[in-house]
């Protein structure tokens, strides 16, 4: 299956299996909590730098301008069904 979101400007194919990937639900759950970005930072053990370039790379994904966009999208293309593990693998 394959899910095309147009946005104006941007159209975005995600192939079933890319995304999203355990670390990517796992990004999101703990952004639906309302976590501050710091806490978030701190639960997956990076930099805050590095968790805004992950946000910014989800947005841009899915073609979305804001935070709120993205939650949105992600629950719409059910990507909250399976709340995620604790410890993603390989983290």
């Amino acid at each position: 299956m394959t899910v095309t979101r147009v946005t104006p400007g941007v159209v975005t194919h995600l192939t079933v299996g890319q995304e999203p990937t355990m670390a990517t639900q796992r990004l999101l759950w703990l952004m639906r909590t309302g976590a501050t970005d710091r806490a978030i930072a701190r639960e997956l053990d990076v930099s805050l730098r590095t968790l805004n370039r992950r946000i910014a790379r989800l947005q841009s994904l899915l073609g979305v301008q804001s935070r709120f966009q993205l939650g949105m999208l992600a629950a719409e293309l059910e990507w909250f069904a399976v709340p995620p593990r604790a410890q993603a693998a390989g983290e």
